[in-house]
């Protein structure tokens, strides 16, 4: 019994990649490489997000997210908290490698720890830092879809 019991359990992840063939994307080296950093098994459930960018001193941004934490530069999200909880830990492929305020490469992490009144359904809402220039580094990703992936949960606020 225990060894069906095993077989069975052994089966289970072959069976989800087969039924999950028709959702695989076009990018099955980058869908492993995400899976690999962020310990997600390939296919898992992620989104394509349409992403726009917001900075501080932009009308209606403060220094708080919507939990009452400091914003921080290139890693709040804001998010519709009915698609993506607050306090997800999201993983977002096309920003691995992108300059970082600290002069840093970005690893892909953000924070879902934000909402927006403009924020509804499939959209998120990347926090670059303070004034407008901030968001020079990711302007060919405004407006764009990304790939994001839940990858875990954070208590408290989000890093700094």
């Amino acid at each position: 019994m225990r060894r069906r019991l095993a077989a069975l359990a052994a089966a289970i992840p072959l069976i989800a990649i087969a039924s999950n063939a028709q959702a695989a994307t076009n990018d099955p080296i980058g869908d492993l490489i995400v899976s690999a950093l962020t310990g997600s098994s390939p296919g898992s459930p992620g989104y394509k997000l349409k992403a726009t960018l917001y900075h501080a001193g932009a009308k209606g941004v403060g220094a708080l997210d919507s939990l009452g934490c400091k914003v921080v530069a290139m890693r709040t999200a804001a998010i519709d908290k009915n698609l993506i909880p607050r306090r997800t830990v999201l993983f977002i492929k096309e920003t691995v490698g992108l300059p970082m305020p600290d002069g840093s490469r970005h690893d892909g992490y953000w924070y879902a720890s934000d909402v927006g009144g403009a924020i509804k359904g499939e959209r998120i809402d990347l926090y670059t830092g303070h004034g407008k220039a901030s968001m020079k580094p990711m302007m060919p990703l405004n407006l764009s879809r990304l790939t994001v992936t839940k990858v875990g949960q954070f208590k408290g606020c989000p890093p700094s």
